[in-house]
Formats: structure tokens, C-alpha cells, sequence
């Protein structure tokens, strides 16, 4: 495997320090490491997009590993829901940005490595200068839009992309990266999925310790990239399942007529994926409108409630979901069950659909449309925006 053009007058500029050989020890006693492979590793750089439930464990390691230099984007804050799996953060910094617990923790871990905090959007504007000075980047989002463009960017700048992603008990690792003759993630999906087509971590849940499995593997990959060692996922996408504890690996190839890598690329430049793909900032934002479905505001739900309107309020969550939290009146039916029973909703009636943020219940609305239903609202925001804007007894989750 190539090492990665990584300056070697960085690598040779500084000695390793006496503390510095008493902290990298186990390191340095391995024969395919040593203090030159040591040296590499201090004088790489990393930009890891997502201080969450994978950028947890990838800075983490990379951090404890020596990597001189690591990037961290992310612009959120932190969740009580964060917590299960985000290891970075902590209780006492709930409601902080991540960007600044994340900070205290990576300093706590190593002092010496050198953090770039950019509490910003990875967007079409940011992302080429963001990702510019580091020599590979790390993908530890959970949503379409960056990996997209995560994606483009280390193609036209011929970085790796070490990919990763999670959902409930399985996860998937691989290292995209063209000019290594390997594919780039669009030779595998040229085109992001419809809006609520893929349920978020947020909407189908996580098992909390996946993404530490999954995040330690992308460490790992960057890790091995540095240093120039073993077979890389270049080429390669390894699924793994929690639940069967199963390994699987897939062969993957460049398609030539790929729209970013391909011999005649169409898309070119940084292109405004949360406008393009036509997706929701998150499950967590309480967004969810979508311009061909008709929307009500959880404010217009409460009115009707108020003067007793004849109308269903149907929730399309899980039963696990509905027993965690519902609102009052509501009628339970999850999304999967919907169109085997439509003949359990009143027709000439109108229904105001709910799930917990909006996705789910714009596939609800189209589908009661398709079926002939005619007074049929999406509630925007669903029960998340139920809870912070009606009734702040409801837990979000």
C-alpha cells in the first residue's frame, strides 16, 4: 500500500522527545511502526467531518495515536439523546457545542496533537477550504448531503475518504479514493436517495456501541494509510452485523461513467446537497415540510384539538416509539403496516399524519393520496416539534 504524500522534511524535521517515546512506547516496539512510522503519523493531518457517534471514536484514537494535526467540523450541540453512543461528550456538557467538549476531551487525551476546530457547516461554500490542508479526510456524518459531498471534495483534491456508516446493529467501513484506483462512493450510488426514503439513526435508532466498532475501524484505515501498511479498504466495503457478529466483505470497482470520478464527469464543482437532495436538516431539527405534501404546524394541530374538530390524528411511528411518548388522541398504525390497512381510517374524513420529525410522515401523506384520501396534512416537525413548541412534558428521544 502507498503511503500517503505526506512531507517527508515534516518527518525527519524533529526527533521524537523523551516523553514523546514514552507515550507512543507500544508504538514504537512494533517492528512495521517504529519511531520513522511514529514521526508520519505526528506529521499527518486529518479532517474528521462530525464530532458524534463516529467522530467519537475516530479522533479519539487518532488523537491517542500521535496524529500532529486533526480538523473536527461540526456545528451542533449536545444532546442528552447524544449520549448513549457520542462518547466525546459528557453530562455536564449538555446543551454546549460539540466542537468545544469535543476540544477538552481530545486535549485530556493527548496535549501535544494540534486541533483545528472549525464549528461550521461542511457545505458547497466551506467545504473546499476546509478541507484543503489535510492530507486525508474521514466521513463521520449520518446524513446524505455531506456524504455526498465529503465525497466530491476528496476526489477533486485526491484525498482518501475513509466512509463509514451506521444503522441499528450493522455498520459499513471503506476507503474511497480514485487516484488510489479505487472507486470514489458515487461509482457505488451516483444519485442520493429520495427525501425519507432511508431512515436516519435519529428515526430507525442505533445500538449505541456500533458506532465505536465502526468508528475504531475508520481510525484504523487512517491509521494504516499513514503509515503505509497492509491492505487497505481500497476497493473494498466491509459490512458488519452485531447481531450475527458477522464480517462481510464486498468488492467494489471504479465505474467509468461515474458523474464525479468517471472518464466524462458530469458535476464538477461543490453542489448544495440540502437543496438537491431535497432533504431535511435531520431528525433532530424538527424539520420535515416537503413542498408536494400539504403541511399543518403542530400550533394549527393544537386548534383543532381545542375546539374539538372531527379529524384522525394518525401517528405512522413503531410501537417501540409510540410507547416511549404519544399525543393525546392520537391512533397508532407504523408506516411499514399503513397500506395493508387502510381500511381502518375513515374515508371523507380529514387525517393529520405525525411521526417523530417529519420524513416518515410525508411518505404517509403520498401514499393516503395515492389511495384516494383526500383531506390528508403532514404535522411538521412531528412529535419532536409537539414537544418543544405544545407540551414540553412529552420526552424527545
Amino acid at each position: 500500500m502507498a503511503n500517503l504524500p505526506i512531507d517527508q522534511s515534516q518527518v525527519d524535521a524533529t526527533p521524537l522527545s523523551s516523553p514523546e517515546i514514552q507515550r507512543y512506547a507500544r508504538h514504537l516496539s512494533i517492528p512495521e511502526v517504529g519511531p520513522e512510522g511514529q514521526k508520519r503519523l505526528r506529521a499527518a493531518s486529518i479532517l474528521c467531518i462530525g464530532a458524534g457517534g463516529l467522530g467519537s471514536p475516530i479522533t479519539m484514537y487518532l488523537a491517542a495515536a500521535g496524529v500532529g494535526r486533526i480538523g473536527l467540523v461540526d456545528f451542533d450541540k449536545v444532546d442528552l439523546s447524544n449520549l448513549q453512543r457520542q462518547i466525546l461528550h459528557g453530562e455536564s456538557d449538555t446543551g454546549r457545542p460539540k466542537i468545544e467538549s469535543a476540544a477538552e476531551t481530545l486535549r485530556e487525551i493527548n496535549p501535544h496533537v494540534r486541533l483545528d476546530l472549525h464549528d461550521t457547516a461542511f457545505t458547497a461554500e466551506s467545504a473546499p477550504a476546509l478541507a484543503e490542508p489535510y492530507d486525508l479526510i474521514i466521513d463521520g456524518t449520518d446524513n446524505f448531503p455531506t456524504r455526498y459531498l465529503s465525497n466530491d471534495i476528496a476526489v477533486w483534491q485526491k484525498k482518501p475518504n475513509v466512509y463509514g456508516s451506521i444503522f441499528r446493529f450493522e455498520g459499513q467501513v471503506s476507503v474511497f479514493a480514485p487516484h488510489l484506483g479505487g472507486p470514489c462512493y458515487r461509482c457505488l450510488f451516483p444519485e442520493p436517495p429520495k427525501p425519507g426514503l432511508v431512515p436516519s439513526c435519529a428515526e430507525g435508532g442505533v445500538l449505541g456501541v456500533v458506532p465505536g466498532i465502526v468508528g475504531s475501524l475508520q481510525a484504523l484505515e487512517a491509521v494504516k494509510l499513514i503509515l503505509g501498511l497492509g491492505d487497505s479498504l481500497v476497493g473494498r466495503l466491509v459490512h458488519f452485523d452485531g447481531l450475527k457478529f458477522r464480517f462481510r466483505e464486498f468488492k467494489l470497482r471504479r465505474d467509468p461513467d461515474c458523474p464525479v470520478c468517471g472518464e466524462k464527469p458530469s458535476i464538477t464543482e461543490p453542489v448544495d446537497y440540502e437543496a438537491f437532495c431535497g432533504v431535511p436538516s435531520g431528525e433532530s431539527s424538527g424539520a420535515g415540510k416537503d413542498a408536494e405534501v400539504p403541511c399543518v404546524s403542530v400550533q394549527e394541530l393544537q386548534q383543532r384539538m381545542d375546539r374539538g374538530a372531527n379529524f384522525t390524528l394518525l401517528d405512522v411511528r413503531e410501537e417501540s416509539e409510540y410507547a416511549i411518548c404519544r399525543i393525546p388522541g392520537s391512533r397508532l398504525i407504523p408506516l411499514g403496516e399503513l397500506e395493508s390497512r387502510l381500511h381502518e381510517l375513515p374515508e371523507g374524513h380529514e387525517i393529520l399524519v405525525h411521526c417523530k420529525a417529519g420524513p416518515r410522515g410525508t411518505k404517509a401523506v403520498k401514499l393516503l393520496k395515492d389511495r384516494g384520501f383526500g383531506q390528508v396534512y403532514n404535522v411538521s416537525g412531528g412529535i419532536l416539534a409537539w414537544a418543544e413548541e405544545i407540551d414540553t412534558s412529552v420526552p424527545k428521544y
